[in-house]
Protein backbone atom coordinates (compact mmCIF):
# COMPACT_ATOMS: atom_id res chain seq x y z
CA UNK A 1 0.00 0.00 0.00
CA UNK A 2 1.75 3.44 -1.49
CA UNK A 3 0.73 6.67 -2.05
CA UNK A 4 3.24 8.81 -3.78
CA UNK A 5 3.77 12.23 -5.26
CA UNK A 6 5.28 12.81 -8.06
CA UNK A 7 5.63 16.02 -11.14
CA UNK A 8 7.94 18.07 -9.32
CA UNK A 9 10.51 20.39 -10.65
CA UNK A 10 11.98 23.35 -11.71
CA UNK A 11 9.72 26.12 -13.63
CA UNK A 12 9.86 29.58 -14.01
CA UNK A 13 8.21 32.31 -12.34
CA UNK A 14 4.07 32.38 -14.36
CA UNK A 15 4.58 28.80 -15.04
CA UNK A 16 2.73 25.68 -15.07
CA UNK A 17 2.93 22.21 -13.58
CA UNK A 18 1.19 19.27 -12.60
CA UNK A 19 1.45 16.84 -10.22
CA UNK A 20 0.61 13.43 -9.54
CA UNK A 21 -0.38 11.52 -6.52
CA UNK A 22 -0.86 7.97 -7.42
CA UNK A 23 -2.22 5.13 -5.08
CA UNK A 24 -1.16 1.68 -5.43
CA UNK A 25 -2.76 -0.93 -2.93
CA UNK A 26 -6.06 0.58 -2.24
CA UNK A 27 -8.70 2.80 -4.46
CA UNK A 28 -7.96 6.74 -4.69
CA UNK A 29 -11.15 7.16 -5.55
CA UNK A 30 -12.61 5.86 -1.97
CA UNK A 31 -10.69 8.37 -0.23
CA UNK A 32 -10.75 12.18 0.68
CA UNK A 33 -7.32 13.64 -0.49
CA UNK A 34 -5.07 16.87 0.81
CA UNK A 35 -2.35 18.25 -0.39
CA UNK A 36 0.53 20.28 1.92
CA UNK A 37 3.60 21.72 1.13
CA UNK A 38 6.62 23.00 3.39
CA UNK A 39 9.09 25.19 2.21
CA UNK A 40 12.52 25.36 4.06
CA UNK A 41 12.23 26.93 7.35
CA UNK A 42 8.62 27.52 7.38
CA UNK A 43 5.68 25.35 8.93
CA UNK A 44 4.14 23.31 6.46
CA UNK A 45 1.30 24.72 4.73
CA UNK A 46 -2.35 23.36 3.73
CA UNK A 47 -2.76 23.83 0.10
CA UNK A 48 -5.97 21.82 -0.56
CA UNK A 49 -8.09 19.25 -0.13
CA UNK A 50 -11.07 17.46 -1.69
CA UNK A 51 -13.27 14.92 -0.18
CA UNK A 52 -14.01 11.55 -1.85
CA UNK A 53 -17.21 12.47 -3.94
CA UNK A 54 -15.19 15.55 -5.51
CA UNK A 55 -17.53 17.78 -4.00
CA UNK A 56 -16.35 19.77 -1.42
CA UNK A 57 -12.54 21.35 -2.24
CA UNK A 58 -11.09 23.50 -0.02
CA UNK A 59 -8.20 25.97 -1.08
CA UNK A 60 -5.50 28.15 0.62
CA UNK A 61 -6.07 31.62 0.27
CA UNK A 62 -2.45 32.03 -1.36
CA UNK A 63 -3.82 29.32 -4.07
CA UNK A 64 -6.70 29.99 -5.06
CA UNK A 65 -7.77 31.04 -8.64
CA UNK A 66 -4.33 29.25 -9.67
CA UNK A 67 -4.48 25.81 -8.55
CA UNK A 68 -7.12 23.35 -9.25
CA UNK A 69 -7.76 19.40 -9.01
CA UNK A 70 -8.85 16.79 -11.24
CA UNK A 71 -8.30 12.65 -11.21
CA UNK A 72 -8.07 9.76 -13.59
CA UNK A 73 -10.35 7.17 -12.36
CA UNK A 74 -8.41 4.31 -14.34
CA UNK A 75 -4.86 5.30 -12.73
CA UNK A 76 -6.00 5.71 -10.00
CA UNK A 77 -4.10 9.05 -9.64
CA UNK A 78 -4.90 12.25 -8.76
CA UNK A 79 -3.61 15.67 -10.36
CA UNK A 80 -2.90 19.24 -8.59
CA UNK A 81 -2.81 21.46 -11.45
CA UNK A 82 -0.35 24.81 -10.44
CA UNK A 83 -0.88 27.58 -12.90
CA UNK A 84 0.53 31.35 -12.46
CA UNK A 85 3.39 29.86 -9.86
CA UNK A 86 5.62 32.56 -7.99
CA UNK A 87 8.65 31.78 -5.99
CA UNK A 88 6.61 31.69 -2.97
CA UNK A 89 4.85 28.36 -4.30
CA UNK A 90 8.32 27.10 -3.72
CA UNK A 91 8.45 24.06 -1.69
CA UNK A 92 8.00 20.63 -0.94
CA UNK A 93 4.68 19.18 -1.80
CA UNK A 94 2.72 16.12 -0.52
CA UNK A 95 -0.10 13.89 -1.08
CA UNK A 96 -2.11 12.77 1.76
CA UNK A 97 -5.23 10.37 1.42
CA UNK A 98 -8.04 9.32 4.33
CA UNK A 99 -11.58 8.05 4.30
CA UNK A 100 -13.14 11.48 6.00
CA UNK A 101 -12.28 15.66 4.50
CA UNK A 102 -9.47 16.45 6.89
CA UNK A 103 -10.15 19.95 6.83
CA UNK A 104 -11.11 22.54 10.27
CA UNK A 105 -13.57 25.57 8.35
CA UNK A 106 -11.53 26.62 5.57
CA UNK A 107 -8.21 24.95 6.51
CA UNK A 108 -6.83 21.69 5.68
CA UNK A 109 -5.20 19.31 8.00
CA UNK A 110 -1.49 19.20 7.43
CA UNK A 111 -1.11 16.73 10.30
CA UNK A 112 0.26 13.56 8.92
CA UNK A 113 -1.26 11.81 11.73
CA UNK A 114 -4.57 12.61 10.82
CA UNK A 115 -4.16 10.69 7.04
CA UNK A 116 -4.42 7.49 6.90
CA UNK A 117 -1.85 7.49 3.93
CA UNK A 118 1.01 10.27 3.79
CA UNK A 119 3.06 9.92 0.37
CA UNK A 120 6.42 10.78 0.22
CA UNK A 121 6.98 14.27 -1.27
CA UNK A 122 8.27 15.92 -4.65
CA UNK A 123 10.05 19.36 -4.62
CA UNK A 124 8.91 22.22 -6.70
CA UNK A 125 11.10 25.30 -7.42
CA UNK A 126 9.82 28.20 -9.14
CA UNK A 127 12.79 30.27 -10.31
CA UNK A 128 14.24 32.17 -12.91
Amino acid sequence: VQLQASGGGLVQPGGSLRLSCAASGFRLNDYAIGWSRQAPGKEREGVLCINSEHVTTIYADSVKGRFTISRDKAKNTLYLQMNSLKPEDTAVYYCAADVALKSYGTRCSVDEYEYTYWGMGTQVTVSS
